[in-house]
This record gives C-alpha cells, sequence and structure tokens, in this order.
C-alpha cells in the first residue's frame, strides 16, 4: 500500500493505473476511521483493486466554531485499517496542499446547500463540495463511494457531478450501524457513556416514523411532531432540526410518500449527530 502526501505523487500513481487500463475507486475520508469507512472501501473493491483513500481533516467545511482542532486523528490506526481492508493507495495532505497561499475558488450548490444541517451550517457544503471536487481533479477516480448516513452531503455531491459535467459515477452506500442502532460516526467518539446510552434514540425516532407512515399516516407535520417528543423526551437530546424532504430535491414536503425522506440533527452534550431513513425502505 502506497502514501501518497502531494498532488505530484497522486498523478503519478493515477497516470500509471490509467496507462495499464485500470479502474480507480475512491472514498474521501477525514480519517479516524470505523466499519461505516472500511465497507464503503470494500464496497469500492467489488469493481476495482485499485481503491484510493483519502485522509483528510478538511478546514473549509469546519466553521470557526466548530471542532476542526479538537476532530479526532490517528493516522497510524488508519493506516493499518486501510491496509488490512486491501486499499492499495492513500492520499494524505496537509492543507497547505490543498490550500496553498492565496486559494479563493469555492463551489456552491445552490438549493441543497441551504437547508436541513445548511441552516445552522451555512459554509459547510462549500467547504464539502469544493474539497470533494478538488479531490476528483487530482485523484481521477472513475466511480466514489459515499455513505448515506450524510444523505444531503450525498445529494450535493451527486448534483455537483451533474451540473459540472464530472466523469465519475457516484455510489451511495447505506448507513452502517452499531448494534444498537446508532449511526457509525467518528464524532461519536465524544459522547459521554451516558450520551452513549441515549444516543440510540435517534434511530428507534425515525424507525417510528417509517412505522407511522406504513400504518398509513401521510401528514408530515403529524409525523414530525411525534418524532420530535420522542427526542425532547432523551435526556440531554437538543433537537436542531427535524424534517420530512423530497429524496431529491431536499425541498420540505407536506405528504409523507415513498420518495420522502426524514433527515434529523440533535446534539447530546457538545457532539452533534445526524441520521436519516428513507420512506420507501
Amino acid at each position: 500500500m502506497q502514501i501518497l502526501k502531494t498532488i505530484a505523487e497522486m498523478k503519478d500513481y493515477v497516470s500509471g493505473i490509467k496507462a495499464s487500463g485500470g479502474k480507480i475507486g475512491f472514498v474521501p475520508t477525514m480519517g479516524y476511521l470505523h466499519k461505516g469507512h472500511l465497507d464503503l472501501m470494500v464496497k469500492a473493491r467489488e469493481y476495482t483493486p485499485h481503491v484510493v483513500v483519502s485522509i483528510f481533516v478538511n478546514p473549509t467545511q469546519f466553521a470557526p466554531n466548530e471542532d476542526l482542532d479538537k476532530y479526532p486523528r490517528d493516522f497510524e490506526r488508519d493506516e493499518e485499517l486501510c491496509r488490512e481492508t486491501g486499499v492499495e493507495c492513500i492520499f494524505y495532505p496537509t492543507p497547505a496542499v490543498m490550500y496553498p497561499d492565496g486559494y479563493s475558488t469555492y463551489i456552491t450548490v445552490e438549493g441543497l446547500s441551504s437547508g436541513l444541517c445548511g441552516v445552522s451550517r451555512p459554509t459547510h457544503f462549500r467547504g464539502v463540495a469544493t474539497v470533494v471536487a478538488k479531490l476528483f481533479n487530482i485523484v481521477e477516480p472513475d466511480f466514489s463511494v459515499f455513505g448515506e448516513k450524510d444523505y444531503q452531503q450525498l445529494a450535493v455531491i451527486k448534483r455537483m457531478v451533474r451540473d459540472l459535467n464530472m466523469k465519475v459515477e457516484i455510489i451511495g452506500y447505506p448507513t452502517v450501524r452499531e448494534k444498537d442502532g446508532l449511526a457509525m460516526s467518528s464524532r461519536n467518539a465524544y459522547l459521554s457513556p451516558e450520551e452513549r446510552d441515549v444516543a440510540p434514540v435517534l434511530n428507534r425516532s425515525l424507525k417510528h416514523a417509517l412505522s407511522l407512515f406504513r400504518n398509513g399516516e401521510t401528514s408530515a407535520k403529524k409525523v414530525k411532531k411525534e418524532v420530535s417528543e420522542m427526542l425532547e423526551d432523551a435526556p440531554g437530546c437538543i433537537i436542531d432540526y427535524v424534517e420530512i424532504v423530497d429524496g431529491i430535491s431536499l425541498a420540505p414536503v407536506e405528504r409523507v410518500t415513498d420518495d420522502a425522506v426524514m433527515a434529523l440533527a440533535v446534539k447530546l452534550g457538545k457532539t452533534r449527530l445526524i441520521d436519516n431513513i428513507r420512506f420507501s425502505s
């Protein structure tokens, strides 16, 4: 397994793969890997042996008051996990490599970025779209695998790829969960034992929403009210948002249909958690 830290090294690697007719699969991450990340890598290896993983804590998707400096990092552990999973190459750049002095170009996906997480994190998806576009230009993947836990992120990336005519296939992968239903996330490491005990309420509330729909309830207002009450009753749980949106446009809907998605974000202590469920699932 190669560990490459410069854009020139990465492009040389890519040129060699392309020259031999190989295809490149790509999994972008911010490191501190968990099983959810590893499953994305395994999925990529179903299509090609040439799997590249980026490990880069992207500063442009963090607001000044967010957890950039405290974001968990353990490159040696990540390296070993990638090696065990059969990853061929890790791209491990520094912020100076990705954003050299004078950098001033950013990508904004209008509409999809403004709701849900975009309300409380207005600059977040500009940073996500920008770094992913840069990584696509550097790695030149034939396809890239993203987890569906970050549903809004996946929608933003798909729209960016479509709108900018990028030659990369985006593959969504179902949310990977702990045994108690909590969606796997690097930020779960922030939770205290007491908060970790409460955290599965997110998944339970989403399952309750799905049950309501399957039993005939189609009023988005009523479903959101019951989910909000479940979350509010959980100790220490502070709601950021509970929304039901169209699965493609992410616009809020009044009636729940098979095309709708319920997405929510809450804070437990200092940790912000997100999750979602598709009503057609």
